[in-house]
Protein backbone atom coordinates (compact mmCIF):
# COMPACT_ATOMS: atom_id res chain seq x y z
CA UNK A 1 0.00 0.00 0.00
CA UNK A 2 3.00 2.65 0.63
CA UNK A 3 4.17 2.27 -3.16
CA UNK A 4 0.98 2.99 -4.38
CA UNK A 5 -0.31 6.80 -4.94
CA UNK A 6 -4.17 7.14 -4.70
CA UNK A 7 -4.13 10.57 -5.92
CA UNK A 8 -7.88 11.20 -7.61
CA UNK A 9 -9.13 7.62 -6.82
CA UNK A 10 -11.90 6.38 -4.97
CA UNK A 11 -10.88 4.14 -2.74
CA UNK A 12 -13.53 1.57 -1.74
CA UNK A 13 -12.23 0.13 1.69
CA UNK A 14 -13.96 -2.60 3.94
CA UNK A 15 -13.29 -1.74 7.28
CA UNK A 16 -14.19 -3.51 10.45
CA UNK A 17 -16.18 -1.11 12.36
CA UNK A 18 -18.02 -3.48 14.46
CA UNK A 19 -17.78 -1.35 17.29
CA UNK A 20 -19.31 -2.08 20.99
CA UNK A 21 -21.92 0.39 21.86
CA UNK A 22 -23.89 1.84 24.92
CA UNK A 23 -27.25 1.75 26.17
CA UNK A 24 -27.69 5.31 24.76
CA UNK A 25 -26.44 3.86 21.22
CA UNK A 26 -22.49 5.54 21.81
CA UNK A 27 -19.17 3.80 21.00
CA UNK A 28 -17.83 2.61 23.99
CA UNK A 29 -14.61 1.14 22.90
CA UNK A 30 -13.26 3.02 19.44
CA UNK A 31 -9.92 0.86 18.94
CA UNK A 32 -11.33 -0.75 15.70
CA UNK A 33 -12.28 2.51 14.14
CA UNK A 34 -8.46 4.10 15.10
CA UNK A 35 -6.67 0.36 13.79
CA UNK A 36 -8.02 2.30 10.24
CA UNK A 37 -6.56 5.34 10.21
CA UNK A 38 -3.28 4.90 9.33
CA UNK A 39 -4.97 3.27 6.00
CA UNK A 40 -7.35 6.22 5.59
CA UNK A 41 -5.22 8.90 6.30
CA UNK A 42 -2.48 7.83 3.79
CA UNK A 43 -5.51 7.57 0.89
CA UNK A 44 -6.11 10.83 2.18
CA UNK A 45 -3.31 12.49 1.82
CA UNK A 46 -2.32 11.46 -1.10
CA UNK A 47 -5.69 13.37 -2.42
CA UNK A 48 -8.15 10.43 -2.70
CA UNK A 49 -11.20 9.82 -1.22
CA UNK A 50 -12.26 6.95 0.80
CA UNK A 51 -15.54 4.99 0.74
CA UNK A 52 -16.36 2.85 4.20
CA UNK A 53 -18.01 -0.25 4.08
CA UNK A 54 -18.24 -2.16 7.38
CA UNK A 55 -20.64 -4.36 9.25
CA UNK A 56 -22.15 -3.63 12.80
CA UNK A 57 -23.86 -6.36 14.78
CA UNK A 58 -26.22 -9.06 13.60
CA UNK A 59 -29.12 -7.17 12.42
CA UNK A 60 -32.16 -9.63 11.39
CA UNK A 61 -34.07 -6.50 9.20
CA UNK A 62 -32.86 -3.09 9.44
CA UNK A 63 -33.02 -1.98 13.09
CA UNK A 64 -32.37 0.82 13.99
CA UNK A 65 -29.54 0.33 16.99
CA UNK A 66 -27.39 -1.48 14.30
CA UNK A 67 -27.36 1.81 12.15
CA UNK A 68 -23.58 2.52 10.92
CA UNK A 69 -25.29 6.25 11.82
CA UNK A 70 -24.62 5.42 15.44
CA UNK A 71 -20.90 5.83 14.77
CA UNK A 72 -20.90 8.37 12.57
CA UNK A 73 -19.86 11.10 15.11
CA UNK A 74 -17.44 9.15 16.27
CA UNK A 75 -15.36 8.49 12.96
CA UNK A 76 -15.96 12.39 12.57
CA UNK A 77 -14.68 13.03 15.84
CA UNK A 78 -11.05 10.89 15.27
CA UNK A 79 -10.34 11.83 11.93
CA UNK A 80 -11.40 15.63 12.21
CA UNK A 81 -13.65 16.33 9.43
CA UNK A 82 -17.23 15.79 8.23
CA UNK A 83 -17.81 12.16 7.07
CA UNK A 84 -20.75 11.76 4.53
CA UNK A 85 -23.36 9.91 5.43
CA UNK A 86 -25.33 6.91 2.63
CA UNK A 87 -28.36 5.38 3.93
CA UNK A 88 -27.88 2.51 2.08
CA UNK A 89 -24.84 0.83 0.61
CA UNK A 90 -26.25 -0.16 -2.80
CA UNK A 91 -28.47 1.67 -4.97
CA UNK A 92 -28.81 5.16 -6.51
CA UNK A 93 -28.00 7.16 -3.21
CA UNK A 94 -24.59 5.41 -2.58
CA UNK A 95 -23.75 5.15 -6.09
CA UNK A 96 -24.80 9.15 -6.39
CA UNK A 97 -22.50 9.73 -3.23
CA UNK A 98 -19.94 7.58 -4.08
CA UNK A 99 -19.45 9.60 -7.90
CA UNK A 100 -19.57 13.14 -6.32
CA UNK A 101 -17.31 12.63 -3.73
CA UNK A 102 -14.20 14.68 -3.88
CA UNK A 103 -10.35 14.34 -2.96
CA UNK A 104 -10.12 14.66 0.89
CA UNK A 105 -13.90 13.21 1.57
CA UNK A 106 -15.08 9.97 3.52
CA UNK A 107 -18.34 8.35 2.79
CA UNK A 108 -19.47 5.73 5.22
CA UNK A 109 -21.89 3.35 3.55
CA UNK A 110 -25.38 1.82 5.57
CA UNK A 111 -24.59 -1.32 7.64
CA UNK A 112 -23.54 -4.33 4.89
CA UNK A 113 -25.69 -6.82 6.91
CA UNK A 114 -29.37 -4.72 6.31
CA UNK A 115 -28.37 -7.64 2.82
CA UNK A 116 -28.52 -11.25 3.74
CA UNK A 117 -26.59 -11.62 -0.01
CA UNK A 118 -23.87 -9.70 2.37
CA UNK A 119 -23.39 -12.81 4.55
CA UNK A 120 -24.40 -15.24 1.39
CA UNK A 121 -21.46 -13.85 -0.55
CA UNK A 122 -23.57 -13.23 -3.03
CA UNK A 123 -21.58 -11.76 -6.84
CA UNK A 124 -24.64 -9.57 -7.69
CA UNK A 125 -24.69 -8.05 -4.26
CA UNK A 126 -20.76 -7.64 -4.51
CA UNK A 127 -20.34 -6.22 -8.20
CA UNK A 128 -23.45 -3.21 -6.96
CA UNK A 129 -20.70 -2.60 -4.02
CA UNK A 130 -17.36 -2.53 -6.64
CA UNK A 131 -19.04 -0.50 -8.98
CA UNK A 132 -18.51 2.74 -6.01
CA UNK A 133 -14.83 2.55 -6.14
CA UNK A 134 -12.11 2.25 -8.57
CA UNK A 135 -9.48 0.63 -6.05
CA UNK A 136 -10.43 -1.77 -3.43
CA UNK A 137 -8.78 -2.38 0.16
CA UNK A 138 -9.94 -4.97 2.59
CA UNK A 139 -8.39 -3.44 6.10
CA UNK A 140 -10.51 -5.47 8.15
CA UNK A 141 -8.49 -8.74 10.00
CA UNK A 142 -11.90 -8.94 11.64
CA UNK A 143 -13.81 -10.08 8.82
CA UNK A 144 -10.71 -12.18 7.27
CA UNK A 145 -12.20 -15.50 7.70
CA UNK A 146 -15.65 -15.02 6.23
CA UNK A 147 -16.42 -15.72 2.65
CA UNK A 148 -18.27 -12.88 2.30
CA UNK A 149 -19.04 -10.23 -0.75
CA UNK A 150 -17.57 -7.62 1.03
CA UNK A 151 -14.00 -9.90 2.15
CA UNK A 152 -13.97 -12.20 -0.69
CA UNK A 153 -16.29 -11.89 -3.22
CA UNK A 154 -15.97 -8.30 -4.21
CA UNK A 155 -12.02 -8.53 -4.40
CA UNK A 156 -12.33 -10.19 -8.24
CA UNK A 157 -13.55 -6.66 -9.93
CA UNK A 158 -10.66 -5.12 -9.30
CA UNK A 159 -7.74 -7.48 -10.41
CA UNK A 160 -4.89 -4.94 -10.66
CA UNK A 161 -6.52 -2.61 -8.31
CA UNK A 162 -6.46 -3.98 -4.77
CA UNK A 163 -4.19 -4.70 -2.08
CA UNK A 164 -4.23 -4.82 1.83
CA UNK A 165 -4.42 -2.18 4.28
CA UNK A 166 -1.70 -1.24 7.06
CA UNK A 167 -4.48 -3.11 9.33
CA UNK A 168 -4.55 -6.42 7.89
CA UNK A 169 -0.84 -6.54 6.95
CA UNK A 170 0.18 -6.00 10.58
CA UNK A 171 -2.11 -8.67 11.52
CA UNK A 172 -0.72 -11.17 8.73
CA UNK A 173 3.37 -10.34 9.76
CA UNK A 174 2.38 -10.82 13.77
CA UNK A 175 0.75 -13.73 12.82
CA UNK A 176 3.66 -14.80 10.48
CA UNK A 177 6.24 -14.49 13.31
CA UNK A 178 4.56 -16.57 15.67
CA UNK A 179 3.78 -19.37 12.73
CA UNK A 180 7.22 -18.97 10.54
CA UNK A 181 9.94 -16.52 11.44
CA UNK A 182 9.63 -16.43 15.38
CA UNK A 183 12.69 -16.41 17.32
CA UNK A 184 13.03 -18.89 19.64
CA UNK A 185 12.48 -20.59 22.18
CA UNK A 186 8.60 -19.66 20.98
CA UNK A 187 5.91 -20.35 24.01
CA UNK A 188 2.01 -20.22 23.12
CA UNK A 189 0.16 -19.50 26.22
CA UNK A 190 -3.79 -20.83 25.77
CA UNK A 191 -6.70 -20.41 28.19
CA UNK A 192 -9.99 -19.85 28.33
CA UNK A 193 -13.19 -22.49 28.75
CA UNK A 194 -12.82 -24.97 26.88
CA UNK A 195 -10.20 -27.29 24.96
CA UNK A 196 -12.63 -27.87 21.91
CA UNK A 197 -12.32 -24.17 20.90
CA UNK A 198 -8.29 -24.87 21.02
CA UNK A 199 -7.33 -28.44 19.72
CA UNK A 200 -6.54 -27.46 16.19
CA UNK A 201 -4.35 -24.36 17.55
CA UNK A 202 -2.24 -26.70 19.65
CA UNK A 203 -2.60 -29.29 16.99
CA UNK A 204 -1.21 -26.88 13.96
CA UNK A 205 1.66 -25.04 16.38
CA UNK A 206 2.87 -27.83 18.26
CA UNK A 207 5.73 -28.13 15.81
CA UNK A 208 6.84 -24.44 15.92
CA UNK A 209 7.00 -23.63 19.62
CA UNK A 210 8.86 -24.39 22.32
CA UNK A 211 6.48 -24.08 25.12
CA UNK A 212 2.74 -24.98 25.49
CA UNK A 213 1.14 -23.35 28.51
CA UNK A 214 -2.43 -24.18 29.42
CA UNK A 215 -4.53 -22.51 31.84
CA UNK A 216 -8.06 -21.04 32.30
CA UNK A 217 -10.90 -23.75 32.11
CA UNK A 218 -9.39 -26.25 29.99
CA UNK A 219 -6.64 -26.81 32.14
CA UNK A 220 -9.15 -28.70 34.13
CA UNK A 221 -9.71 -31.38 31.17
CA UNK A 222 -5.73 -31.98 31.16
CA UNK A 223 -5.57 -32.84 34.56
CA UNK A 224 -8.71 -34.99 34.73
CA UNK A 225 -7.45 -36.69 32.10
CA UNK A 226 -3.77 -37.37 34.19
CA UNK A 227 -6.03 -38.67 37.05
CA UNK A 228 -6.02 -35.15 39.11
CA UNK A 229 -8.89 -34.48 41.53
CA UNK A 230 -10.68 -31.33 40.16
CA UNK A 231 -13.28 -30.98 42.30
CA UNK A 232 -16.22 -28.97 40.48
CA UNK A 233 -14.07 -26.98 38.23
CA UNK A 234 -15.64 -27.35 34.91
CA UNK A 235 -14.31 -29.67 32.29
CA UNK A 236 -14.73 -31.92 29.27
CA UNK A 237 -15.15 -35.90 29.42
CA UNK A 238 -15.51 -36.15 26.00
CA UNK A 239 -11.87 -34.64 24.97
CA UNK A 240 -10.15 -36.19 27.88
CA UNK A 241 -8.42 -39.00 25.51
CA UNK A 242 -7.47 -36.08 23.29
CA UNK A 243 -6.26 -34.01 25.83
CA UNK A 244 -3.20 -37.72 26.51
CA UNK A 245 -3.10 -37.66 23.05
CA UNK A 246 -1.78 -33.85 22.99
CA UNK A 247 0.36 -34.42 25.63
CA UNK A 248 1.95 -37.76 23.97
CA UNK A 249 2.45 -36.12 20.73
CA UNK A 250 4.20 -32.63 22.53
CA UNK A 251 6.58 -35.52 24.24
CA UNK A 252 7.01 -36.78 21.01
CA UNK A 253 8.18 -33.13 19.18
CA UNK A 254 9.50 -32.55 22.21
CA UNK A 255 7.32 -29.59 23.69
CA UNK A 256 7.26 -29.00 26.69
CA UNK A 257 3.39 -28.73 28.05
CA UNK A 258 2.87 -26.37 31.31
CA UNK A 259 -0.24 -26.91 33.18
CA UNK A 260 -1.05 -25.03 36.68
CA UNK A 261 0.58 -26.12 39.75
CA UNK A 262 -1.73 -24.67 42.43
CA UNK A 263 -4.76 -22.77 41.28
CA UNK A 264 -7.60 -20.04 43.81
CA UNK A 265 -10.59 -22.49 44.15
CA UNK A 266 -13.74 -20.86 45.45
CA UNK A 267 -17.24 -22.75 46.98
CA UNK A 268 -19.14 -20.90 43.97
CA UNK A 269 -18.42 -18.39 41.24
CA UNK A 270 -18.94 -15.31 42.82
CA UNK A 271 -17.06 -12.17 44.31
CA UNK A 272 -18.05 -13.17 47.55
CA UNK A 273 -17.61 -16.22 47.33
CA UNK A 274 -14.64 -18.57 50.09
CA UNK A 275 -11.47 -19.16 48.08
CA UNK A 276 -8.29 -20.68 48.91
CA UNK A 277 -5.13 -22.04 47.29
CA UNK A 278 -4.93 -25.40 46.46
CA UNK A 279 -2.62 -27.69 44.63
CA UNK A 280 -4.35 -28.06 41.25
CA UNK A 281 -4.40 -31.91 40.99
CA UNK A 282 -6.13 -32.11 44.76
CA UNK A 283 -8.97 -30.02 44.70
CA UNK A 284 -11.91 -31.17 47.03
CA UNK A 285 -15.35 -31.32 46.03
CA UNK A 286 -17.82 -28.72 46.14
CA UNK A 287 -14.81 -26.49 45.14
CA UNK A 288 -13.71 -25.51 41.76
CA UNK A 289 -10.80 -24.52 40.23
CA UNK A 290 -11.40 -20.13 38.84
CA UNK A 291 -7.39 -18.80 38.70
CA UNK A 292 -4.10 -20.05 38.77
CA UNK A 293 -2.21 -19.84 41.99
CA UNK A 294 0.36 -17.97 42.95
CA UNK A 295 3.15 -20.66 42.28
CA UNK A 296 1.96 -21.04 39.03
CA UNK A 297 2.86 -17.49 38.07
CA UNK A 298 6.40 -18.13 39.34
CA UNK A 299 6.72 -21.10 36.89
CA UNK A 300 5.02 -19.32 33.75
CA UNK A 301 7.29 -15.85 34.33
CA UNK A 302 10.62 -18.24 33.81
CA UNK A 303 9.19 -19.69 31.18
CA UNK A 304 8.02 -16.22 29.83
CA UNK A 305 11.31 -14.41 30.66
CA UNK A 306 13.06 -17.08 28.57
CA UNK A 307 11.07 -17.01 25.44
CA UNK A 308 12.02 -14.49 22.69
CA UNK A 309 8.66 -15.26 21.15
CA UNK A 310 5.22 -15.17 22.80
CA UNK A 311 1.76 -15.88 21.93
CA UNK A 312 -1.08 -15.24 24.18
CA UNK A 313 -4.67 -16.64 23.43
CA UNK A 314 -7.24 -17.13 26.49
CA UNK A 315 -7.23 -15.69 30.00
CA UNK A 316 -6.19 -18.14 33.05
CA UNK A 317 -9.16 -17.19 34.81
CA UNK A 318 -12.36 -15.77 35.75
CA UNK A 319 -10.47 -12.39 35.10
CA UNK A 320 -13.87 -9.90 34.80
CA UNK A 321 -14.36 -10.67 38.74
CA UNK A 322 -11.51 -8.98 40.65
CA UNK A 323 -11.22 -12.01 43.24
CA UNK A 324 -10.27 -14.44 40.44
CA UNK A 325 -7.52 -11.89 38.24
CA UNK A 326 -4.49 -12.19 39.81
CA UNK A 327 -3.58 -15.26 37.42
CA UNK A 328 -4.04 -13.08 34.49
CA UNK A 329 -2.90 -9.92 35.74
CA UNK A 330 0.40 -11.72 36.92
CA UNK A 331 0.63 -13.12 33.12
CA UNK A 332 -0.08 -9.81 31.73
CA UNK A 333 2.85 -8.22 33.67
CA UNK A 334 5.18 -11.46 32.17
CA UNK A 335 4.57 -10.74 28.89
CA UNK A 336 4.94 -7.09 29.10
CA UNK A 337 8.16 -7.31 31.10
CA UNK A 338 9.59 -9.93 28.53
CA UNK A 339 8.55 -7.79 25.87
CA UNK A 340 10.71 -4.62 27.47
CA UNK A 341 13.47 -7.26 27.56
CA UNK A 342 13.42 -7.50 24.01
CA UNK A 343 10.81 -10.16 22.94
CA UNK A 344 7.64 -10.48 20.46
CA UNK A 345 4.55 -10.65 21.97
CA UNK A 346 1.13 -10.93 20.36
CA UNK A 347 -1.67 -10.89 22.15
CA UNK A 348 -5.29 -12.03 20.44
CA UNK A 349 -8.50 -13.60 20.80
CA UNK A 350 -11.33 -11.85 22.19
CA UNK A 351 -10.87 -12.50 26.06
CA UNK A 352 -7.45 -11.95 26.17
CA UNK A 353 -7.48 -8.48 24.40
CA UNK A 354 -10.50 -7.56 26.92
CA UNK A 355 -8.29 -8.65 29.74
CA UNK A 356 -5.18 -6.72 28.08
CA UNK A 357 -7.31 -3.49 28.09
CA UNK A 358 -8.54 -4.06 31.24
CA UNK A 359 -5.05 -3.86 33.11
CA UNK A 360 -3.84 -1.58 31.05
CA UNK A 361 -1.30 -3.66 29.48
CA UNK A 362 -2.04 -2.75 25.82
CA UNK A 363 0.68 -0.60 25.43
CA UNK A 364 3.65 -2.81 26.96
CA UNK A 365 3.29 -5.81 24.25
CA UNK A 366 4.32 -5.87 20.30
CA UNK A 367 1.15 -6.35 18.84
CA UNK A 368 -2.82 -7.17 20.07
CA UNK A 369 -4.80 -8.30 17.17
CA UNK A 370 -8.00 -7.11 16.14
CA UNK A 371 -9.57 -10.27 14.68
CA UNK A 372 -10.73 -13.08 17.37
CA UNK A 373 -12.05 -15.74 15.32
CA UNK A 374 -9.91 -14.88 12.78
CA UNK A 375 -6.71 -14.81 14.16
CA UNK A 376 -8.20 -18.44 15.81
CA UNK A 377 -8.60 -20.00 12.49
CA UNK A 378 -5.13 -18.35 10.92
CA UNK A 379 -3.25 -20.54 14.30
CA UNK A 380 -5.21 -23.40 12.76
CA UNK A 381 -3.23 -23.38 9.74
CA UNK A 382 -6.38 -22.41 7.22
CA UNK A 383 -6.13 -19.96 4.47
CA UNK A 384 -8.59 -16.83 5.50
CA UNK A 385 -10.95 -15.81 2.32
CA UNK A 386 -10.52 -12.24 2.52
CA UNK A 387 -6.82 -12.82 2.41
CA UNK A 388 -6.65 -15.28 -0.04
CA UNK A 389 -8.76 -13.04 -2.27
CA UNK A 390 -6.46 -10.01 -2.34
CA UNK A 391 -3.53 -12.44 -2.91
CA UNK A 392 -5.26 -13.64 -6.33
CA UNK A 393 -4.92 -12.37 -9.40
Amino acid sequence: MKDINFKNRKVLIRVDFNVPLDSKLKVSDDTRILASKPTIKKILDDGGSCILMSHLGRPKANEKEFSMFNILYKIEEIFERNVIFSNDCIGWRAKELSQGLKPGEILLLENLRYYQEEINGNYSFAKKLASLGDFYINDAFGTAHRAHASTSVIAQFFPKAKCFGYLLSKEIKAIGKIMESGEKPIVAILGGAKVSSKIKVILNIIDKVDHVIIGGGMAYTFIKALGGDIGDSIFEPDKEDMALSIIDLAKEKKVKIHLPKDVIIADRLDNSANIKASDSFSIPKNWQGLDCGPKSSIVFNDIIQDCKTILWNGPLGVFELSRFSEGTKALGRSVVNATSNGAFSLVGGGDSVAAVKMFNFESGVSYVSTGGGAMLESLEGKSLPGIRAINMR
